[in-house]
């Protein structure tokens, strides 16, 4: 989910030249994960519906804001994220993750913290890392890359335990004690392992000259670096074949927790849309098959 893809971009030129089929295929290509994002968050469909319209809306007439930084499918889902947000200010919108309504959204109400501080800005994010200045675009870049090393690490060598344990600390920014409870490991090893990739990360940014970002807020930077350029998520191809249990074991189960335990809205609406595209061809797949064995029985006209 880093940036923008060759094919994305390709496409992304077209519709700046004015080609409404391209924009056309975008709308198809989006709409219905949006949707499906939407309705997890709005009780009305026709509220679901209204704020999608509003995003695509937002994408074209903003379309000079788009920079190739993320892949468009994050962009959009950004621009949904935060119009969800505006009209309605719900305690549960500033997390991405279902594990973090539970252990989190109490703590916040008890500690009477506002939620919505975190997109009070109309920046990209509210953090005080996140000033649209040179130094503050190259450290958020060197840390996603890092970050993003880390996530490409443990994959390609299927240690989804211990990415389940960063996406648990990162992505969702829970206690260690929590993590443990979570993953059934010692809070003891949580803590090390948590302090190691915190100076895995650092070293990592460290080797392109970027100035190292202090010890205050550092892991408030990296949740909103992990969202933004959605670290762990898997491919939607990857999510397709998780729905048609087509994965192999270790992705099956990774894939199960990023869906399912962890509870990433992004992916489950994916995942949704996809059971609907699949609904609708296995439906449009059976009508075939009717109409191929009734036509002959057809009356012809005399």
């Amino acid at each position: 989910m880093g940036q923008i893809s060759e094919a994305e971009q390709f496409l992304l030129d077209q519709i700046r030249a004015g080609d409404q089929a391209a924009w056309s295929r975008f709308v198809e290509r989006y709409r219905g994960r949006l949707l499906s994002f939407a309705q997890m968050k709005l009780p009305q469909r026709a509220d679901a519906e209204d704020i999608v319209q509003d995003t695509f809306v937002g994408f074209i007439t903003g379309l000079a804001n788009c920079r190739g930084e993320s892949s468009l499918e994050t962009y959009l889902f950004t621009i949904l994220r935060r119009k969800i947000i505006n009209m309605y200010r719900s305690a549960h919108t500033r997390y991405v993750c279902l594990v973090q309504d539970v252990y989190r959204t109490s703590a916040d109400e008890e500690s009477g913290s506002n939620v919505y501080e975190f997109f009070a800005s109309d920046e990209t994010t509210a953090s005080v890392y996140a000033r649209r200045d040179e130094q503050s675009d190259l450290l958020r870049a060197a840390l996603a890359a890092a970050l993003q090393s880390l996530v490409d690490g443990y994959k390609k060598k299927l240690n989804f335990r211990d990415l389940e344990i960063i996406e648990l600390l990162f992505y969702c920014q829970l206690a260690n004690q929590t993590v443990a409870g979570i993953v059934a490991r010692n809070e003891k090893n949580i803590a090390v392992f948590k302090h190691r990739c915190l100076k895995q990360v650092r070293e990592l940014a460290a080797r392109g000259g970027t100035p190292e970002p202090p010890d205050e807020g550092f892991e408030d930077l990296l949740t909103e670096v992990w969202e933004a350029g959605r670290m762990s998520c898997p491919k939607r191809s990857t999510i397709g074949a998780y729905l048609l249990e087509t994965l192999d074991g270790a992705w099956h189960d990774y894939v199960g927790f990023h869906l399912n335990t962890l509870g990433c809205q992004f992916c489950r609406a994916n995942l949704e849309d996809l059971r609907k595209q699949t609904a609708a061809d296995e439906s449009r797949h059976v009508q075939a098959r009717i109409m191929e064995s009734t036509v002959g029985f057809l009356h012809k006209p005399r």
